[in-house]
């Protein structure tokens, strides 16, 4: 989502734990061939990534486990506006300085 939102930029991260998904060379490949490091936790230790870790357990929480989708279209759609719409807008994240993650990546860009 980032690259499609942003393109190619200099610096990206991707967090993720060492789920198979994300371990496969296939992923791997997509990520190098857009220039997005891919840090994991250690196994067993959530504390590595405790943002992305709390981001996914509200997702989860909050938005996905009250819903059934009727397809994968249907699901991803639904997150994709959760992020867009009210994650990266409006909330506010203690280890941004409480700012939203849109409101701290413009300030960034400004320093």
């Amino acid at each position: 989502m980032a690259v499609w939102r942003c393109g190619k930029v200099d610096a990206l991260l991707h967090h993720s734990d060492q789920g198979s998904q994300y371990t496969s060379e296939q992923f791997q490949l997509l990520l190098a061939d857009n220039g997005i490091s891919c840090p994991m936790s250690r196994a067993g230790n959530v504390s590595d990534h405790s943002a992305m870790e709390s981001f996914f357990s509200s997702l989860r929480t909050r938005r996905t486990a009250c819903k059934v989708y009727r397809s994968r279209d249907d699901a991803r759609a639904d997150v994709s506006d959760c992020i867009e719409r009210f994650y990266n807008p409006r909330r506010r994240h203690s280890k941004l300085a409480y700012l939203s993650p849109m409101e701290f990546e413009a300030r960034a860009m400004l320093a």
